[in-house]
C-alpha cells in the first residue's frame, strides 16, 4: 500500500470513554462478621482490606455478571445496539476455554429481542482478553485502537468481569469479591478522551506471584454444584513486590514518552485510580512511586527524600543507588527468596513517609475520590480499577467537584506480570456521563450472609435460606448434561434474563 492510499487517523481525533455501568451480586460478607467467625483482628482488616466483599451466587457466573453490566450500560446510556461493533471481555474467571464474549452477546441479544429491540450488530467483533487483573485494560486499549482504525463511526463496549476466590483460612480470604463493570467507548466521548500514545507499559515474566494452573481443577467434587472453585496459587509478599516494581516501570515509560518531570507531574495530579486488590495496596504503590520521583527531582526534592532517610536511619547515598538499580525480581521466585524486597531501603522509608505532613496531600488525597464506596466491593480483579473510577465519578458529582480539563491517571496491573499507565483527559460533558453511572444503585440490593451460608456458598455446597429473587439480571437457568454421541452439551451453561417487576 503506498502513502496515497494508506488510512490515517487525524492527530486531533477524540476517542475515549462515554459511560460506565456496574453489576454486583447481592450476596455480601461483612468483614467485621468474618473477623468474628475466623478470629481475625477487625481493626487491622478494616485498615488494610476494607469493610465487606461480594460473592457470586449459585446461579451466577462471570458471563451472567458481565451480560447484566452490558445490558445496564445500554439502558443507562441509550445505546443503539446496532452501532456496537466491538464487544470485548476482560476476565481471568472464564469457565469456557473456547467461547468468550460471544456468550455475553448471545444473552444480551436475546434480552433485547424480548423487549422488541434490535440486537448488537451482526458485524460485532467479540474478543476475550486475559492477563490476570490487567485483561480489562488490555480490552479497553484494543477497543480504542479498533475505533481509531477500522471501527470509525461505531461504538465499542468493554466489560471487565471477575470472581475472586481464595481458600478459606488463606491470607487472601478477606480480599475476595465478584462483579462486573461495562464501559462505552466511542468518538467524541462524553466522559474522557484517551490518548494511548501518552500511556506507559511494562511487562516481565515473574513465574509464580499469582497463577491459575488448570491442574487445580482436578479432583474437585461438584456433586452439589456446577460451580468450579477457582482458587489461585499465590505468594502475597512476592506479589506486592511485583506490583510495586511493575508500576514503577510503567510510570517510567510514560514519563519518557511525555518528556515529564516525574515529581512535578505527580504533584500536579488531583486524582489517581489504580488497581486495587485491597485498600492498602494502591496506597503503598503510589507512595513508592512518589519516593522514587523525589530521587529524580530537584535538590529540594532530594532533600525531602533525605529527610525521610534520616528519620529511618538510612544512608541517602545508598538509597539513591538502590533506586537507580533494576533488580531481577524474577530471581526471587523460589522459597528462599519470596520474602525479599526488591527495594529494601525504599520500603524501609514508608513508615517515615506515612508519618510526614506530605503523605496526605501526595497520596491519600489523590486516591480519595470514590475510595470510601469501594471498601464494600472486595477485589474485582479486572473490574477493580473501572469500579473505582465509576465510584469516583459519582463521588465527584455529589460533591460538586469540577473535573473538566483534569487529567485522571489510571494504573492497571496484572500479576504474572504487567502494568499499564493511561491518562484520561476529562471532557466538558463529564457530568452528563456521571449522572448515568448509578454506582450507588448497583450496591443494592444486598443480602448479608451468615457464617453457615458463607461457608456453604464458598465451598460449592447447597445453601439454605438465601432469600433473594433475581430481578433485572441474567442468571444460569440450568446446565447441560448430555454426553451422547449424537448430541453433547455437558457442562454448558444455559441462561435466562429475570426482568424487574412492573
Amino acid at each position: 500500500m503506498d502513502s496515497t492510499t494508506r488510512t490515517t487517523v487525524p492527530a486531533d481525533k477524540r476517542i475515549g470513554i462515554s459511560g460506565l455501568a456496574t453489576y454486583l451480586p447481592p450476596y455480601r460478607v461483612q468483614l467485621e462478621d468474618w473477623c468474628d467467625w475466623t478470629g481475625s483482628h477487625w481493626p487491622k482488616i478494616r485498615a488494610v482490606v476494607g469493610r465487606s466483599f461480594r460473592m457470586r451466587g449459585p446461579n451466577h457466573s462471570v458471563y451472567t455478571m458481565a451480560a447484566t453490566a452490558v445490558l445496564r450500560l445500554i439502558d443507562q446510556y441509550d445505546v443503539d445496539p446496532q452501532r456496537v461493533r466491538f464487544l470485548g471481555l476482560g476476565t481471568e474467571s472464564s469457565t469456557d476455554n473456547s467461547a468468550g464474549s460471544v456468550i455475553i452477546k448471545g444473552m444480551v441479544d436475546q434480552a433485547l429481542a424480548d423487549r422488541g429491540m434490535p440486537p448488537l450488530s451482526r458485524a460485532c467483533e467479540v474478543p476475550e482478553y486475559k492477563h490476570a487483573c490487567l485483561g480489562g485494560v488490555y480490552a479497553m486499549k484494543g477497543a480504542l485502537r479498533y475505533l481509531a482504525l477500522d471501527g470509525k463511526g461505531s461504538q465499542a463496549i468493554v466489560v471487565c468481569a471477575d470472581i475472586a476466590e481464595y481458600a478459606r483460612g488463606s491470607t487472601g480470604e478477606p480480599t475476595q469479591g465478584a462483579g462486573a463493570v461495562a464501559m462505552l467507548l466511542e468518538e467524541d466521548p462524553l466522559l474522557a478522551t484517551v490518548h494511548l500514545e501518552q500511556s506507559g507499559s511494562a511487562s516481565d515474566y515473574r513465574v509464580m506471584d499469582f497463577r491459575k494452573p488448570m491442574l487445580r481443577f482436578c479432583g474437585q467434587d461438584r456433586s452439589e454444584s456446577h460451580q468450579v472453585q477457582d482458587f489461585p496459587v499465590f505468594n502475597g509478599k512476592y506479589s506486592t513486590t511485583c506490583y510495586i516494581d511493575e508500576t514503577l516501570r510503567a510510570l517510567d515509560d510514560m514519563y519518557r514518552k511525555r518528556d515529564l518531570s516525574p515529581i512535578e507531574h505527580m504533584r500536579s495530579l488531583r486524582y489517581v485510580f489504580m488497581h486495587r486488590p485491597y485498600r492498602r495496596m494502591p496506597e503503598t504503590g503510589w507512595s513508592m512511586a512518589y519516593l522514587f520521583a523525589l530521587a529524580n527531582g530537584s535538590e529540594a526534592d532530594q532533600a525531602e527524600l533525605a529527610g525521610y532517610a534520616a528519620a529511618a536511619d538510612i544512608c541517602p547515598d545508598a538509597l539513591l543507588v538502590e533506586m537507580a538499580s533494576e533488580p531481577a525480581v524474577a530471581e526471587f521466585a523460589h522459597p528462599a527468596a519470596l520474602q525479599s524486597e526488591a527495594y529494601p531501603l525504599a520500603a524501609a522509608l514508608l513508615p517515615a513517609f506515612r508519618g510526614s505532613e506530605r503523605y496526605a496531600p501526595e497520596v491519600l488525597d489523590k486516591l480519595d475520590l470514590g475510595s470510601d464506596a469501594i471498601r464494600d466491593l472486595g477485589n474485582l480483579y479486572t473490574a477493580a480499577m473501572p469500579a473505582w473510577l465509576a465510584a469516583g465519578l459519582e463521588h465527584a458529582l455529589e460533591d460538586g467537584a469540577e473535573l473538566a480539563g483534569e487529567e485522571l491517571l489510571t494504573l492497571g496491573y496484572g500479576s504474572g506480570d504487567a502494568a499499564e499507565v493511561i491518562p484520561f483527559a476529562v471532557t466538558d460533558s463529564w457530568r452528563e456521563s456521571a449522572e448515568r453511572v448509578r454506582f450507588s444503585a448497583a450496591l443494592e440490593p444486598s443480602v448479608d450472609l451468615t457464617q453457615a451460608q458463607y461457608e456453604a456458598l464458598h465451598d460449592g455446597r447447597r445453601v439454605d435460606g438465601l432469600e433473594y429473587e433475581p430481578a433485572g439480571e441474567f442468571v444460569i437457568d440450568h446446565f447441560g448434561v448430555s454426553d451422547e454421541r449424537h448430541f453433547q452439551d455437558v457442562g454448558i451453561e444455559y441462561y435466562r434474563y429475570a426482568p424487574r417487576s412492573a
